[in-house]
């Protein structure tokens, strides 16, 4: 069995739409994907949608929804909006389904049989006229910090203060509006303060960035605490094999999703293979997380250690990005700047912003500024001006009535054949950006490819001669139509239908990074004529990025 990369996103909560701020990490992964994939590498990209918990309980309730009912609408939506932005995962699915209760079964049974579940008594928030135990988020009343009124159990939205539900003032229950009394109840618990020393080592080891280390060594410096893995029903998640009336805790079952979308991938696509075989210890598998900066402490202290104890292969790398704001502050709905990923589909092309955030995504943490004036502007100078209009421009062209659609014979024009050579020297460099996760520093290096095109072009001026000297003009622009070919394959991982129409102009199949790694002058076959030609990307109005804004306030 072959070396199989496993790449995945964390699972979108499905209890709203998607927004900009799912679509920078699952754009970010999709390029990678896709240069793995370009590289000749086998790699399947998984995700589903995170269907359990209280929040998809309350909203549920609200909507009078069976919440099996309400995960499904937005499991459909959410479906539509991926493959729109060309994002290629082997499987979409959802945590609730039989493979995952399968595999939250199997890794409770595990931790059990190690001895690492314990038993406790915790005090918590009843409702006595819904006769029910109180998740935190079903807990409201004011801030014990700020006195902000209506806030949630657990964290307040308005300071940031986080407590415990009995802290806050006038303890209500979010179902009845009653006050809520305070009962014992016994949780089961998984004994994350026995892996403090495995951890340390492990986040040593390359598993994260130096800078998310050093975040996550505030939970060691103030002590690991024990995991609460359980909930008191009703709950909308998966009962607790031997137990009454308790549920596993959503944050248990999502990432176990990760397992349990490999099992339905393998059972569907790929039968020779399996979840046990490729998440087993021993496997030659390389597993590859793609979160955000808020859910470390989830990916990198509980699911390592529950991995560990279960005895299934540990992630080599979470790859963390940061949080994304818009026009240089916090996504709001007033200000239209929570855009919603349905919105920006009905107003603009999606491969505007998977070429921004290209050009923006380094390979750290660091927060994302997504600022609505330089999207257009960078976008119509980058994608549209640089890229678009050299083939424009070259190929345009070359399909004139006086050059008829043919290339040149590769007779050895020395600028040009010194452009070529010069593109292809850059993929080294490419490539282990990459690699390494730096779509910033890789569309750097692209668009230094585009410009020097350009540049030669423009020095040339083949339109100059075409009625004076209809060779010299077609050689000139034969050795662009050579660098355009460099970069239908550079493009594809980033803006894939872009390059795609790219290399259809030039009647070509889009290059892999393998082959141009090896490639050598001349790229094309030259007895091949090009293609039908047409402008590769239209211009962004500022009037359709105002009305995309528009459409994204709240009324």
């Amino acid at each position: 069995m072959s070396k199989l990369t496993l790449v995945t996103c964390a699972l979108p909560y499905a209890n709203g739409p998607l927004h900009l701020g799912h679509m920078v990490e699952n754009i970010q992964a999709d390029i990678f994907v896709r240069f793995l994939r370009s590289m000749g590498n086998e790699v399947v990209f998984l995700c589903a949608d995170d269907t359990h918990g209280t929040p998809i309980e309350l909203k549920a309730l609200e909507k009078a929804e069976p919440p099996e009912v309400f995960v499904q609408r937005f499991f459909e939506e959410h479906q539509k909006d991926f493959v729109e932005f060309d994002i290629s995962h082997d499987m979409f699915g959802s945590t609730h389904n039989p493979e995952n209760q399968f595999w939250s079964n199997e890794i409770y049974a595990r931790l059990k049989q190690a001895g690492h579940i314990a038993r406790r008594d915790i005090e918590q928030a009843f409702d006595e006229h819904a006769n029910r135990f109180l998740p935190d988020r079903f807990v409201k009343g004011t801030c014990p910090r700020c006195k902000a009124p209506e806030q949630y159990g657990d964290v307040c939205e308005k300071c940031g203060a986080i407590y415990r539900p009995r802290e806050l003032i006038d303890a209500r229950s979010a179902l009845t509006r009653k006050p809520c009394i305070w009962k014992s109840s016994e949780h089961l618990f998984f004994e994350l303060v026995k892996f403090e020393a495995f951890l340390k080592e492990l986040l040593s080891s390359g598993f994260v960035s130096e800078g998310i280390a050093a975040q996550l060594q505030q939970f060691f410096e103030k002590g690991l605490a024990d995991w609460d893995i359980s909930r008191d029903g009703p709950y909308f998640g998966f009962p607790i094999p031997g137990e009454d009336n308790k549920f596993f805790y959503v944050w248990l079952d999502a990432p176990i999703g990760y397992i349990s979308m490999t099992d339905v991938w393998a059972k569907q696509k790929c039968p020779t293979r399996s979840a046990q075989q490729l998440w087993s210890e021993e496997a030659d598998t390389r597993i590859i997380h793609f979160i955000g900066k808020d859910i470390v402490y989830f990916h990198c202290l509980f699911w390592p250690a529950i991995l560990h104890v279960a005895n299934l292969k540990l992630p080599q790398r979470v790859h963390v990005h940061g949080f994304l704001t818009v026009n240089g502050e916090k996504m709001s709905k007033t200000r239209g700047t929570f855009i919603e990923a349905r919105k920006y589909l009905n107003h603009l092309d999606p491969n505007y912003l998977r070429f921004y955030l290209a050009s923006l995504l380094g390979p750290g943490h660091e927060d994302l500024d997504f600022s609505l004036k330089e999207f257009r502007q960078r976008t119509n100078a980058e994608l549209v001006n640089n890229l678009g209009n050299l083939a424009q421009r070259t190929l345009s062209l070359l399909s004139s009535p006086a050059l008829q659609g043919k290339l040149a014979v590769a007779d050895g024009n020395a600028e040009g054949r010194r452009m070529v050579e010069a593109a292809l020297a850059k993929l080294p460099h490419i490539k282990q950006a990459f690699e390494a996760v730096d779509l910033r520093q890789a569309m750097k290096l692209i668009l230094e490819i585009g410009s020097e095109a350009n540049l030669y072009l423009t020095q040339q001026a083949p339109w100059k001669w075409v009625k004076e000297d209809v060779e010299a003009a077609r050689a000139v622009l034969s050795e662009t139509a050579e660098t355009l070919f460099v970069l239908s394959g550079l493009l594809w991982p980033v803006v894939p239908k872009l390059a795609q129409k790219l290399a259809a102009q030039l009647n070509v199949e889009v290059p892999s990074f393998q082959h141009l790694l090896s490639a050598s002058y001349p790229l094309l076959d030259r007895t091949r004529p090009l293609g039908p030609v047409s402008p590769l990307i239209a211009r962004m109005e500022a009037s359709v990025v105002d009305a995309l804004v528009s459409s994204s306030k709240t009324p």
